[in-house]
């Protein structure tokens, strides 16, 4: 006989999580810091580029096309409005292949999500450009577990609580899994919610903590999403 937890919904963040993700922003970052060497004879993109992010969230919310942007802006502002159209040409063509390039789902995800769907009902809970997570959700070929899809433009206490609302269920039937402990952990245990954390080896500045922050949570953590299967079934 198989032990279940007692959750109603089991969610899922997507980016880095489900699929492969960030590893494409760093390639179009170090595709546009080689591009302005002709510029600049050490470009350091980096620093700036997410000083600029930063500002330009609250605009642009997080995803692939504000992220372009921000390398658009970045690009002129370090090279004092000397880069050429064609070459701001170029950092919008990688930034295209971003939004089109196939999915990678990562290892073990869609048999944990087939076993699961079995005995809960699934979400997708992930945070980013609606168009641009809608497009990837289905180039993944995983939306057929998903009975629940919810694209916001933040992770924080109050969207949570939304949703928990919205749904009708208490924290207690909701468990969290993501790779963020800023985004998908740390606010979901805030408002009473089980969350697992499995980290990723690659992880946005913007999502990092401070690790004496999250040593005063509670949260479990596995190295790989099939334990979550086993964690749940145990």
């Amino acid at each position: 006989m198989k032990i279940r937890k007692p959750f109603k919904i089991i969610a899922f963040d997507a980016d880095d999580t489900l699929w492969i993700n960030e590893p494409h922003y760093g390639e179009v970052e170090h595709q546009v810091e080689n591009l302005l060497k002709q510029y600049l004879d050490a470009p350091d993109l980096k620093e700036q580029l997410y000083a600029r992010e930063k500002v330009n969230l609250k605009l642009f919310g997080y995803g692939a096309k504000g992220f372009v942007l921000s390398l658009i802006e970045t690009a002129i502002e370090l090279t004092d409005s000397k880069i050429s159209a064609a070459d701001i040409h170029q950092i919008i063509s990688w930034g295209k292949d971003m939004l089109t390039r196939p999915i990678e789902v990562l290892e073990g995800v869609e048999n944990v999500l087939h076993e699961l769907e079995e005995d809960y009902a699934l979400m997708l809970l992930t945070k980013g450009d609606l168009f641009d997570q809608e497009s990837k959700l289905a180039r993944s070929n995983l939306a057929r577990y998903f009975t629940h899809v919810e694209i916001v433009s933040e992770k924080n206490e109050q969207v949570y609580q939304g949703i928990l609302d919205r749904y009708g269920i208490a924290a207690s039937d909701l468990l969290m899994v993501g790779n963020s402990l800023r985004s998908d952990i740390l606010p979901m245990v805030e408002i009473g919610v089980t969350a697992i954390h499995i980290p990723y080896h690659t992880t946005w500045v913007h999502e990092l903590v401070n690790s004496k922050e999250a040593e005063k949570t509670s949260y479990l953590e596995f190295e790989q999403i099939s334990k979550v299967l086993d964690w749940v079934r145990s």
